[in-house]
């Protein structure tokens, strides 16, 4: 451990572990690089967003057996949303990254590996590639700008920094290629995991969010939009870009205030099934309805796809088509499958059957979302089925992922989001009494009856008629008294 004088203002900065090159000053956001000779300072650094992550500095875990300690962080934005990287350093004086992207989480180290490098320009997502004997699927491939830094960090950062990163996935393993910094890349193995695994301590909890960023994580706000006035609502901190569900502006929402991204035309009404900021209790835990969109085919046949929110769970789907609804969750274990002709995925051993394969285009789009979306946005689609339940490839010029769904009735539906659902079958008309009934049938017979011999008997008809109603009329003003008198209760 190491402590030095931040040149910008003299605050202590601390250096924990020997690997990191450089450190950003918490009092001034001054970029302190540590060398041989002196320590100097690269000029400021951009304080990270508010982002809700319930990581911080200090967090400790255990990751496979090796506990570890959060000493840095950086921030990185590309041309579909943010994700954080963290610094972390091992108690054997080790040193990784856990990647934190929209509540999923891998955890990586430097390793060397056995393979042909490709050169960043010619991957694309959905090859594959063989590494150290493991056959990986490219997730995604991307450029992005580093926009906060934090703690201590391995390599120097700044203003116009870029990250440029593959990643890679074989079931549950994870790879990165870091192709920052030279044309070979840097590899870092791992695999995906659940917060949960990590044992973590010194979380950040509600209060400490709130205390730092003034609102709660999973709150539902309300954004007066820009463009036109409307109010639109939100997950601060959660959500990257919202879409006014009035006049479809699209407002990039990362950074301390909204932004406009494009201007939209007011739209009639759309009505859901669910409505934006419905929420419902599934497995035990309040899911928000943050964004509504809806898709097309090939064929002009359309769904929805409702995005969903718990503060613990992270993100899911509710997926509503023609015939019927599901449930989905996007998967950290990856399916095998071969994207150029393969008919079947295989995931913990069991086979899925290829169903579909078409492209889906977003015709409408309202709410807040953790990636940036708009109307006419294609990806190219895989469906498989096993039984009821499904797995689904989505195919961009820069990303592949992959969600599992089951199927869902509408009484569990309407059990989740209560009865105020719209669409949910009324409640069961209450059995009409033998009484009322009895009455009913013979006033039906007498009017029957009545009609034919209003048009033979002259007379006749009229006093059938008054009998008729002498018999109801009781009847109905006793129902109408009971009906009020219960009202009134």
């Amino acid at each position: 451990m190491q402590t030095v004088s931040c040149p910008g203002c003299g605050a202590p900065v601390t250096f924990k572990s020997h690997a990191s090159v450089m450190a950003v000053c918490e009092f001034c956001q001054a970029a302190v690089i540590k060398d041989a000779a002196a320590v100097g300072d690269l000029g400021k650094m951009s304080s990270v967003l508010e982002d809700y992550s319930p990581i911080q500095i200090n967090t400790a875990g255990v990751f496979e057996g090796r506990p570890f300690t959060v000493v840095g962080r950086i921030q990185l934005r590309y041309a579909h949303g943010m994700w954080n990287e963290w610094f972390l350093l091992f108690n054997d004086a080790g040193n990784g990254w856990l990647g934190d992207a929209s509540g999923q989480y891998m955890v990586t180290t430097e390793s060397d590996v056995d393979g042909s490098v490709v050169p960043f320009g010619q991957i694309a997502p959905a090859q594959h590639y063989t590494f150290s004997g493991l056959r990986y699927t490219v997730a995604d491939h991307r450029v992005a700008d580093c926009i906060g830094g934090q703690g201590e960090l391995p390599f120097r950062v700044g203003q116009g920094w870029q990250s440029r990163t593959v990643d890679l996935r074989a079931g549950g393993a994870f790879l990165t290629l870091d192709y920052s910094d030279a044309e070979l890349p840097t590899a870092y193995r791992g695999k995906a995991v659940k917060l949960e695994q990590l044992q973590c301590q010194l979380l950040r909890d509600d209060e400490q969010i709130k205390a730092s960023a003034g609102r709660y994580r999973g709150r539902l706000d309300v954004l007066d939009c820009p463009s036109c006035g409307g109010a639109i609502k939100y997950l601060p901190g959660l959500a990257t870009q919202l879409v006014c569900p009035a006049c479809q502006a699209r407002l990039d929402a990362s950074g301390p205030e909204a932004t406009v991204l494009a201007a939209g035309e007011r739209v009639e009404g759309e009505r859901t099934t669910l409505a934006l900021g419905a929420v419902g209790k599934i497995g035990g835990s309040d899911y928000t309805i943050m964004g509504v969109m809806r898709r097309l085919d090939d064929e002009d046949s359309a769904w929805t796809e409702y995005l969903l929110h718990n503060p613990a769970a992270g993100f899911k789907w509710l997926v509503e088509t023609d015939e019927g609804w599901s449930f989905a969750e996007v998967l950290d274990t990856w399916p095998e499958w071969n994207a150029t002709g393969g008919e079947r995925a295989t995931l913990d051993q069991a086979s899925y059957t290829k169903l579909y394969d078409y492209e889906a285009r977003v015709e409408f789009v309202a709410g807040a979302f953790n990636w940036r979306v708009a109307a006419g946005d294609a990806v190219q689609v895989y469906e498989f089925e096993r039984g009821s339940t499904s797995l689904a490839a989505e195919l961009s010029d820069t990303e592949l992922t992959w969600t599992r769904s089951t199927k869902v009735a509408f009484d569990q539906l309407a059990a989740w989001f209560g009865n105020g659902t719209p669409g949910a079958p009324a409640q069961p008309a209450k059995p009409a009494s033998a009484a009322s009934t009895s009455i009913k049938f013979f006033v039906w017979l007498l009017l029957l009856n009545a009609i034919p011999l209003m048009f033979n008997f002259g007379r006749t008809a009229i006093y059938l008629l008054l009998g008729g109603l002498a018999i109801w009329l009781p009847y109905e003003l006793g129902r109408i008294k009971k009906k009020d008198g219960a009202n009134d209760g």
